[in-house]
């Protein structure tokens, strides 16, 4: 068998249906095989975009999202994407052509060290020199990739190699890795100190992160904040974990997060944090009162206990849902009434305000998003950039029953948000669920060309772009550290005719330039069957979350 049939083969073995890629000279084996295949590919317009697809694919199905790209060029443009998805621990496996065996090392046409690029942001990178070796790098990768933390893996497969004969292949061997032995199952002394500290509390917080996605534990992180009385807060990658209408939701924490949140975890007493890293934007600005109280810390990468903040009391390693299964079995009973009456008063003191009272022309992005949050099914899957829409988003859209929120959190990567919801459209299996993109129009114009996919697909994703003509986000941080003379660089003032950018890759285009507005616009964006770019104008100095 030719190495680049086999290769499809692999694939196929791993469930793979879809493929994001790019093609070029060193990948054409591996591209003439894929016209006799069943496996869809899909392809993008930079291959910037191909991770990003990947990504959506992966949050969307719950599996491993799959991307390609050539050699030199095609790889490096990959990068960033891998990057983003090693920060939010997605499962990807990233394909790229390589030059012959015999040029490696020479500086040859499109040649570039593309496993040693990205060594620092994937869990394991290969280069395939042995085309013996395809059968087993695969089921490695992909063992590697969806097992322990999530997060991609490269594989680099030089031309020659795609083109060698293969007579002797075996996919039934099992996967053994030296040293990779994820740890899935707390240890019984940790979690009965766990138990014993939580018993003392009397103002606990659940702190709740990506890894309960990730794990699927949102049933049992429900339960266990039930059967406790324990407040609950997310993280931004968190958000979905824990519905928002629940009575013990607390907020999204974090330096763009509520403010009510902070009081809360400000008055804590004992944090259990589960399925988070506690990052730097993720602890902000409640570091230091984190450093000052009880820490459990449960994570499956054991790296990430203690990383980031000063003490843990309690660490944990092992998968959110099985802890927390572990955790379900023993009986806490802890007294709680008084530590939730006292968190009423907070939540009622300071209330989420979807209102300004500062004077702003065009519409309030807040309302943008509470409305669409009321008109938006339950199955809904929101795709949101990075910059002042992402927390609008993340803040005003509410997460419950089947929705879902995906973002780069980790690296904060704009252009993110279109393709991830191309590749989450794709990876829907309910014909029913709605996906929405989210993005400023600084996002918007780093994405354009993946707007012909989905005119080519004939999908049907709502982008939401918010227009401001700056990049608010960085203009925010422009103003909050230098003032208003500090605003330098973030102007995108240049008259652009969205409508027909939208009319060129068939989208409808619908404009919200008023509050009043904002209703029936959005109803009529919903009810349509197709894709819609609906561009909300915002006033400039609308930096407020």
């Amino acid at each position: 068998m030719l190495a680049s049939k086999l290769i499809l083969k692999c694939l196929e073995l791993e469930g793979v249906d879809t493929i994001f890629g790019y093609p070029g000279g060193a990948l054409l084996p591996l591209y003439n095989a894929l016209i006799d295949s069943d496996i869809t590919h899909v392809l993008v317009r930079n291959e910037q975009a191909a991770p990003h697809c990947a990504s959506g694919y992966a949050r969307e199905k719950g599996t491993v999202g799959v991307c390609m790209a050539t050699s030199g060029p095609g790889a490096t443009n990959l990068i960033t994407g891998i990057a983003t998805a090693y920060m939010d621990s997605i499962p990807i496996v990233a394909i790229t052509g390589q030059v012959n065996r015999a040029l490696i090392g020479t500086d040859a046409f499109q040649e570039a060290d593309i496993t040693g690029a990205t060594q620092p942001f994937t869990k394991r990178s290969y280069l395939v020199t042995n085309a013996d070796d395809l059968p087993r790098i695969f089921k490695e990768a992909f063992h590697i990739a969806r097992t322990g933390r999530p997060g991609p893996v490269l594989i680099d497969i030089p031309k020659d190699v795609q083109e060698e004969n293969i007579k002797i292949y075996d996919f039934d061997k099992p996967v053994n890795i030296v040293g990779y032995k994820p740890h899935y199952e707390g240890h019984t002394g940790q979690i009965k100190k766990a138990i014993r500290v939580i018993k003392s509390a009397k103002r606990p917080v659940i702190y709740a992160g990506g890894g309960i996605v990730l794990s699927k534990a949102e049933e049992e992180l429900i339960t266990f904040a039930e059967k406790n009385k324990i407040p609950v807060i997310t993280t931004l990658m968190g958000v979905g974990c824990f519905p928002q209408t629940h009575p013990m939701y607390c907020g999204v924490i974090g330096s763009h997060g509520y403010q009510y949140t902070s009081e809360i975890m400000e008055k804590a007493d004992l944090c259990f944090c589960v399925g988070a890293r506690m990052s730097d934007r993720g602890t902000t600005p409640s570091k230091e009162l984190i450093d000052d109280m009880i820490l459990v810390h449960i994570d499956i990468d054991p790296a990430e206990i203690g990383k980031n903040v000063y003490q843990t009391n309690i660490p944990i390693v092992g998968d959110a849902k099985i802890v927390l299964g572990q955790l379900l079995e023993k009986d806490i009973g802890l007294q709680t009434e008084q530590w939730h009456e006292e968190i009423r008063e907070i939540k009622e003191r300071i209330p989420v305000d979807y209102s300004e009272n500062i004077p702003y022309v065009g519409v309030n992005p807040k309302l943008v998003f509470k409305t669409l949050s009321d008109l938006t099914r339950e199955e809904t899957t929101l795709v949101a950039d990075v910059g002042l829409n992402q927390f609008w988003a993340s803040l005003y859209f509410k997460i419950y029953g089947g929705r879902k929120f995906f973002t780069s959190g980790g690296l904060g990567t704009m252009g993110y948000s279109v393709p991830a919801a191309i590749g989450a459209y794709l990876a829907k299996e309910n014909a029913d669920r709605q996906i929405v993109a989210v993005c400023g129009d600084g996002s918007f114009q780093m994405f354009i060309g993946e707007l012909a996919v989905i005119g080519e697909q004939k999908m049907n994703i709502k982008i939401i772009m918010i227009r401001n003509r700056k990049l608010g986000m960085v203009r925010q941080l422009q103003k909050n550290v230098y003032g208003k003379n500090g605003y330098f660089g973030t102007d995108l003032s240049f008259d652009i005719h969205f409508d027909k950018i939208a009319e060129a890759y068939d989208l409808e285009y619908y404009c919200i330039d008023s509050d009043d507005a904002i209703e029936e616009q959005l109803t009529k964006v919903l009810q349509s069957d197709q894709s819609c770019l609906v561009e909300c104008v915002v006033d400039e100095d609308f930096l407020y979350i």
